[in-house]
C-alpha cells in the first residue's frame, strides 16, 4: 500500500539531536535501499508557495500560503508498505518525527469508493 507521508515543522517540537539518533541522510539511504521510500523531496519555504483558487469562474492567483500558520510542510516521501503498522513505524524513525510532525496518508485510487 502507498502513503504520502508529508514531513511539517513543529514549532513544538524538539529542537536538539539526541546523540545515537539517525540523520535524515542515514533515514533516506536506508529506506531507499529497503525499497520502502519510493519518493520524496524538500519543498520551498511558504514565501515561495503560489495559490491557486477558482471563484465564480475566475482564477485567483496568490503569493504565499493560503493559511497563515506557524506551522508548514517542509516535505514529502512517498512510501510502499505492507501496512499502516509499518508506515507507523518507517515514519517514527524519520528524525522530523522528533522536530516536527509526520501525516501519513493512503493513496486513494480515482477507481475506488
Amino acid at each position: 500500500m502507498k502513503y504520502l507521508m508529508f514531513v511539517a515543522t513543529d514549532p513544538d517540537g524538539e529542537r536538539d539531536d539526541p546523540p545515537g539518533e539517525v540523520t535524515i541522510e542515514e533515514w533516506v539511504a536506508k529506506h531507499d535501499a529497503s525499497g520502502a521510500r519510493v519518493r520524496g523531496d524538500r519543498l520551498r519555504p511558504p514565501e515561495d508557495a503560489t495559490t491557486v483558487r477558482k471563484r465564480a469562474g475566475k482564477v485567483l492567483v496568490t503569493d504565499g500560503p493560503f493559511t497563515e500558520s506557524r506551522e508548514w510542510i517542509a516535505g514529502y516521501d512517498v512510501l510502499e508498505c505492507a501496512d499502516l503498522d509499518e508506515a507507523i513505524a518507517i515514519a517514527a524513525e524519520h528524525p522530523m518525527a522528533r522536530h516536527g510532525r509526520l501525516e501519513l496518508r493512503p493513496f486513494w485510487a480515482i477507481d475506488q469508493a
